[in-house]
């Protein structure tokens, strides 16, 4: 993913003088009002043209409050959900009472090709450490930045040419795709009614050679052999102790599953575990052998992803109120919510707007209105600025465009970083998918806590990046500021 796009320095000059917000401090001759403005020798512009996101370490200041380690398909990913729609609840609970202090971890039996075209095909959150090809690869953040000591520790007793030599041996044993083959993998598919001998047979030449190896088998055809310590297991752990010798042991660790190769996650001492509904009988029997009456692993009664927000309530992990959950997003009150919590309810909110979900058109519009500065600013991925003002007469010629189309939105990579003392700025990735296809704005905004916004927040500057092979035709938000008529905005929290 690539970085964010600098700013250009007009855009930040007009907005550091642009927009007022006022406050009950009087100044003699005029009115109530406090100019929002930067401590010197900070700038918006030395901020905002700042790198896009920090390390995972870097990050967190402290422990992670909970690290959720998932499998992708059919746990995180329900391929049965046309909608997405319990990967969009996640998504959405994630972003907006997590992302700021936890971690989130893919594990997935994927190599980093299928990985990254399942990326593409669904709403995927972009994590903080993907385990990928059955533990044998781990990487770090959106750059994905291999690990190489555990690529070196793999090494011991491997010899991948020794494994193609003896498995070419077994005709019961087909390749799967090239992408599947990695250094420290070599996957087949397999008959269930073969597997079984095969491995026996198979360990047992390999160990002879001199070689110490791991046979998986999974999801009823698929066979992968790994070193002995490799392994979702094995990954886990070794990340539990890269974080726990930097002072940052994860406060709770969450392990999710559905297949046989997720069986060593929940084998790991002190984690929680949740064994989704739709989990196969190979995990099942696992944990009949091994698990059963171990308090701290359950087997959800919901699907995939929505399996996981039971978990965490089940657990008493945080908080499993996804924003999605809402009903009326206007009532929702909570007292811990931040500017991350915010950004997701927006966008949550511009949703349900196009897709006139919303049951009061006045009343969201002003809603809108009192959320905005009036003079704060919006560029849009053409790099055209507009005020709030125009974006709001926009977004009300917009209301119930995407009814009975397919329309959804979602943020990823919320950050947030406290530029004053009552401010943030706050970048993620907004994402939007339609008919024509999907697209993804990288996007900066400055918000600012008030007791005068009937959210807690206002925002006071958006700025959006087309992502590279974002198209412009489909920039439906791009196009709603360039077709506008001014409206006036009185009684927000700008006045």
């Amino acid at each position: 993913m690539m970085g964010f796009a600098p700013y250009r320095p007009n855009h930040l000059s007009s907005f550091a003088f642009s927009c007022v917000f006022f406050t009950p401090i009087t100044h003699k001759g005029g009115p109530n009002r406090l100019s929002f403005s930067f401590t010197p020798p900070t700038s918006i512009g030395s901020i905002i043209e700042g790198s896009y996101s920090a390390t995972v370490m870097e990050r967190l200041n402290g422990s992670p409050r909970l690290m959720i380690v998932s499998d992708l398909d059919h746990t995180m990913v329900d391929h049965h959900d046309a909608e997405n729609l319990s990967l969009l609840r996640f998504n959405a609970l994630w972003e907006a009472s997590y992302r700021h202090d936890s971690l989130l971890v893919f594990s997935t039996g994927r190599s980093p090709t299928l990985y990254k075209e399942l990326h593409k095909e669904k709403p995927m959150l972009t994590p903080d450490i993907a385990i990928m090809s059955v533990g044998t690869e781990i990487t770090y953040g959106d750059s994905m930045v291999p690990d190489d000591g555990w690529e070196d520790y793999l090494n011991n007793k491997w010899d991948k040419k020794i494994v193609l030599e003896e498995t070419a041996k077994f005709s019961e044993l087909k390749f799967q795709s090239e992408t599947e083959q990695r250094p420290h993998k070599v996957s087949f598919y397999i008959p269930k009614e073969h597997a079984q001998h095969v491995a026996k047979a198979l360990s047992e030449r390999l160990e002879k050679r001199g070689l110490d190896v791991k046979i998986i088998y999974s999801g009823g055809m698929d066979l992968d052999i790994l070193p002995q310590g490799a392994g979702k297991g094995q990954a886990l752990a070794y990340l539990l102790k890269k974080l726990k010798s930097e002072g940052k042991t994860p406060t709770n660790t969450l392990v999710c599953g559905d297949s046989g190769n997720d069986a060593e996650l929940f084998s790991i001492p002190e984690v929680h575990g949740v064994m989704v509904s739709n989990a196969q009988e190979e995990l099942l029997q696992w944990h009949a052998i091994n698990g059963k009456g171990n308090p701290k692993i359950i087997h959800a009664t919901e699907r995939c992803a929505a399996g996981i927000i039971q978990a965490i309530g089940h657990f008493n992990l945080g908080s499993n109120a996804s924003p999605r959950d809402a009903v009326d997003l206007l009532s929702v009150k909570d007292d811990n919510t931040g500017p991350g919590h915010e950004v997701v309810k927006f966008y949550m909110l511009y949703e349900r707007w196009r897709r006139a979900e919303v049951g009061n058109f006045e009343q969201h519009m002003q809603y809108f209105k009192k959320i905005f500065c009036p003079n704060g600013i919006v560029v849009n991925p053409s790099g055209v600025e507009r005020t709030f003002n125009e974006y709001i007469s926009a977004l009300g010629q917009f209301y119930g465009d995407k009814k009975g189309k397919q329309f959804r939105v979602w943020v990823d990579r919320v950050s947030t970083q406290k530029i004053n003392t009552d401010a943030w700025l706050v970048k993620y990735d907004k994402w939007e998918l339609t008919d024509e296809g999907r697209q993804c704005c990288l996007t900066s905004a400055v918000l600012k806590a008030t007791t005068e916004s009937p959210s807690g927040f206002a925002w006071l500057h958006i700025h959006q990046t087309w992502l590279e092979g974002s198209t412009l035709e489909y920039g439906s938000q791009d196009f709603a500021l360039l077709h506008y008529d001014e409206v006036g905005c009185t009684g927000n929290v700008c006045n």
